[in-house]
């Protein structure tokens, strides 16, 4: 999601913050530098033109690795690890982690001590309170880009790359994406054009019973509707963030919830093999008798969780590799 962050998640989220105001970060600016101001969640920060100590956490952790951001130290991220390039991988467990994986994991002597001139945070907005955000602005300008519904990383992370002075390597990574993801539509035009998707999302609790379903702009869709896959209906109920691209239901309405989808995609865990909550909903022999299955239009994914274009690219590997069989019916 937990608003932007996967549903479950959100209070995992790395996190580093900062309160609302801008005098704070404009005293912290770089002294005797050029600066610019940026539009944050938290306001229009002054920061330096051009960052030469940057830390980076949450959400901003992948894309400033990508886009070659002049890190000091940064977040754990281990949710992303598997999308990650042999390169960005080697940088990342080069870097400092100056933060956990909790926001009250925090440690903000190691962050003083790596003498940041900028810390970028991208965390979702319910873990901010978790930070003391006065010794944080006190260290270096702060700024705060989190995330709030899924699909919504494309903008927010330019926003991350920009403020830390790499929007350009940014575009460049984009620009890879968007071909591939158009090659891709081209490919499958015809084989999809008629069919309409649901999707099993990977965090539905089997310990309750219930079941993950994701809509059109989800963690498990998003990057499927940029090659031309349709997902049909919306949450029932609308809530904040994932909330209102996502919903949990008893697993006995499986049939109610998917039974009008002529194809189903599903969430794989990054190793190929399908998660607890996923593996709730297969094993059920409401599964079986739905109409997709029946007619062997089922499709799993990995990498489901990208929030950066280069990450996503393993996403539309997956998804050109599940949907290969469309083609030859």
């Amino acid at each position: 999601m937990p608003v932007s962050h996967p549903p479950r998640l959100a209070v995992l989220a790395v996190a580093l913050v900062l309160a609302s105001g801008c005098a704070a970060n404009a005293d912290n600016a770089t002294s005797g530098g050029a600066t610019r101001v940026v539009n944050a969640d938290n306001g229009a920060i002054t920061v330096p033109a051009d960052p030469k100590r940057v830390i980076a956490t949450g959400y901003a952790v992948p894309v400033l690795i990508e886009s070659g951001a002049a890190l000091v130290g940064i977040s754990s991220w281990k949710r992303g690890l598997a999308m990650m390039s042999p390169e960005h991988r080697a940088t990342y467990d080069g870097m400092a982690k100056v933060a956990g994986e909790l926001a009250k994991e925090t440690n903000y002597e190691a962050i003083a001590s790596a003498k940041p001139d900028l810390i970028v945070i991208g965390v979702p907005k319910p873990v901010l309170a978790d930070i003391d955000m006065k010794r944080l602005q006190s260290i270096a300008p702060v700024v705060a880009i989190g995330p709030n519904a899924p699909f919504e990383w494309r903008e927010q992370s330019r926003r991350q790359a920009d403020a830390a002075g790499r929007a350009q390597d940014f575009d460049r990574a984009k620009a890879a994406y968007d071909k591939k993801a158009a090659d891709l539509a081209a490919k499958y035009t015809n084989a999809l054009r008629d069919l309409k998707f649901g999707h099993v999302g990977g965090y539905g609790d089997a310990s309750a019973g219930n079941f993950q379903r994701e809509f059109a702009g989800s963690w498990g869709t998003n990057v499927a509707g940029d090659v031309g896959v349709k997902y049909y209906g919306e949450v029932k109920k609308k809530g904040p963030g994932s909330e209102s691209v996502s919903e949990y239901s008893s697993i006995e309405e499986l049939p109610a919830s998917l039974g009008q989808a002529d194809a189903i995609t599903y969430t794989l865990d990054p190793d190929g093999t399908p998660g607890a909550s996923v593996k709730h909903v297969l094993e059920s022999p409401l599964w079986t008798n739905l109409p997709a299955v029946k007619a062997g239009r089922v499709f799993p994914i990995r990498y489901t969780q990208a929030s950066t274009y280069a990450s996503a690219m393993s996403t539309l590997d997956s998804l050109d590799q599940a949907l290969a069989p469309l083609l030859t019916r």
